[in-house]
């Protein structure tokens, strides 16, 4: 049988595997010295893990409803319901930090920890803003996740075992505040610019307010000090209860909003709408500009966090990032942090890369997340697409400023807390898939996501096997014990247990996996910072081969993957001096077919990691 042939191919895989794993004046103190060589690495060098505190582990019962009283839909906390604020903290991600460091995570990105609006949403359909991007105060931590002083003990823990700390940063919304006076009219559609100018009230017919207002194109001081009527669309309305809820106090204004309805994220509403409600701010204010550059400067100075992800970053204006990510840079420079890193969220589910390699030139983003990566192992492990299309979406990393040296640093992913885990989105693809071939597929993706360009960024649980029933809420699980009924009845692979019990096992197939592929990692330059040259690829599923290169030896890697059901074998184009190779994981040859080929033979969703051991003289 061929699966029979994939999961003799994954024991012995396993086995393998087994042998390897094993307030300011809060943070007024001068922190510990990182780990040696923390600063040092580069963001290619990084094996990435996201996770949502709220859902990680509870080190803290005290603060579970966040400090409120109340129901629900006061304090936001019910570990029974998806939508809602289950108790994970920053106590427990300290506490689960030896857990992560044997998976071997180099870097943690986690879902924003600012202090949210603990609930929102219409009568009947609310939900909570356990998933940080609610923000009311961009100063401080959630009181559902702790205090600064908690963070700061976090930082340092992380960094005292080597580990980076990514904050995952907002600066396109707040929590939805601001409401519309007219709005409930007409379901607080966006009003676009030519209908609605700056220059009259509600409309174009309207009567004659900001004058002199050169529109939003003029981000200087001069011109934006013209604008002080913010009813050009809509009139904004701020309810008396939050009207000082948002810190710092500035984005309490509504001029400082664009306030022209909901966004439906295409054409000239997907930067200036608001997203799903949220209070879309005018980021070419210069005003705005200048408070979002303090507020983030601050978290590098007072912790010194290692990058940001930016959430809804495509959602801005480009001269936003060109002003922002310089201030960064220089702010983390100055703390000591040459290495400090920036991503965007540009979400475009496709296996090219040409549309978010835009973010990096004409925005100035120095990194996205690779979203066309994972598109593109979605069409290869889901859809049994060819290996083409990987192989042509790595011909587009030419396109990002920078070109391959910049796509080497993307973080590449297969699943996330929006879109789903990579195991849902196969089982969305095959719907009769059997658990084994489900894990054997999922395994594969992260074999290929560690030994390709970029950082590898696992998304938490998939090293347990979580397999959720969709996307969004229904892709957040509980790495604790969970009481949610619609993630305790999922299916998980690789294991027998459930969420209703705590997934930290360490000999799941998918941890062990992680960490021997991941030490690898470590022990290869060519795997973290090493040129990618593909050597095969095909226009069905099967085999996809490609070669990676020392960056001080020049010394060739060979990995080779078969995406198929079956057994493939193929002729692997190599260099022309290699003559034999050593195994790093699979089954590789022992020795070259013909100087430039090599001969691979690989199960079912096998693969093979090969360094040229001996070259001509």
């Amino acid at each position: 049988c061929l699966m029979r042939s994939a999961l003799v191919s994954l024991a012995f895989l396993l086995s393998a595997c087994a042998s390897t794993a094993g307030s300011a004046s809060e943070v007024a103190s001068a922190p510990p010295a990182p780990a040696a060589g923390v600063r040092d690495r580069a963001p290619s060098e990084e094996v990435i893990y996201f996770v949502l505190p709220d859902r990680f582990e509870n080190g803290d019962p005290a603060n579970d409803r966040g400090g409120l009283t109340g129901d629900r839909l006061a304090t936001g906390f019910d570990p029974a319901a998806k939508g809602f604020f289950h108790g994970g903290d920053l106590k427990g991600l300290t506490q689960r930090l030896d857990y992560l460091q044997r998976l071997g995570i180099t870097a943690i990105w986690f879902a924003p920890i600012f202090q949210n609006k603990p609930v929102q949403g219409p009568r009947g359909d609310e939900s909570a803003g356990y998933h940080g991007y609610w923000v009311t105060d961009f100063t401080r931590p959630d009181s559902h996740f702790g205090t600064r002083a908690e963070f700061k003990a976090f930082v340092e823990a992380a960094h005292a075992r080597g580990m980076k700390v990514y904050m995952d940063i907002i600066t396109n919304h707040t929590a939805d505040v601001i409401t519309y006076a007219e709005g409930p009219a007409n379901e607080f559609r966006y009003r676009s610019r030519g209908d609605y100018p700056y220059s009259r009230r509600g409309g174009a017919a309207g009567a004659a307010i900001n004058e002199g207002f050169a529109g939003d194109e003029d981000s200087s001081a001069a011109n934006f000090a013209r604008l002080t009527d913010p009813a050009y669309a809509y009139t904004p309305v701020v309810p008396a209860a939050e009207r000082t809820v948002k810190v710092p106090a500035w984005l309490n204004d509504p001029i400082y909003y664009h306030n022209r309805g909901n966004s439906s994220f295409t054409g000239e509403d997907s930067r200036f709408g608001d997203f799903a409600g949220l209070d879309d701010l005018f980021t070419e204010h210069p005003r705005v500009r200048e408070g979002m550059i303090a507020i983030f400067r601050s978290w590098i100075e007072d912790f010194g966090v290692d990058g940001f992800r930016i959430d809804t970053a495509r959602h801005v204006d480009p001269g936003f990032w060109q002003e922002f990510v310089p201030a960064m840079l220089s702010t983390a420079r100055a703390r000591g942090i040459p290495n400090f890193t920036m991503f965007g969220e540009v979400y475009k589910d496709v296996p090219q890369n040409g549309y978010i390699a835009e973010y990096t030139r004409r925005d100035k983003l120095p990194a996205v997340l690779d979203f066309a990566f994972q598109a593109a192992m979605r069409e290869l492990l889901g859809r049994d697409q060819g290996t083409v299309v990987l192989a042509q979406m790595f011909d587009g990393d030419v396109l990002y400023e920078g070109g391959e040296a910049t796509a080497l640093t993307l973080p590449t992913f297969l699943g996330n807390h929006d879109m789903g885990r990579f195991s849902t989105l196969i089982r969305q693809d095959r719907p009769s898939i059997s658990q084994d071939e489900l894990l054997a597929r999922v395994m594969l993706g992260h074999a290929m996501m560690l030994s390709l360009r970029g950082a590898p960024t696992i998304y938490y649980g998939d090293e347990q096997g979580f397999v959720g029933d969709g996307n969004d809420q229904l892709a957040r699980e509980d790495m604790f014990a969970s009481k949610t009924a619609v993630y305790n009845d999922n299916d998980l692979i690789g294991t027998d247990a459930t969420t209703a019990q705590s997934n930290f096992d360490e000999g799941h197939p998918l941890f062990r996996l992680v960490a021997q592929l991941s030490a690898i990692r470590r022990g290869h330059p060519a795997l973290t910072r090493g040129r990618q040259v593909v050597r095969h690829y095909e226009q069905t599923a099967g085999i996809f081969a490609a070669s990676r290169f020392d960056p001080g030896t020049g010394s060739e890697y060979v990995m080779v993957f078969n995406t198929s059901a079956a057994p493939r074998s193929a002729n692997v184009v190599v260099g022309y001096g290699a003559r034999a190779f050593e195994t790093l994981s699979g089954s590789c040859p022992a020795a070259v077919r013909a100087p430039g080929s090599a001969a691979f033979e690989l199960p079912a969703f096998g693969w093979a990691l090969c360094r040229v051991s001996e070259s001509a003289k």
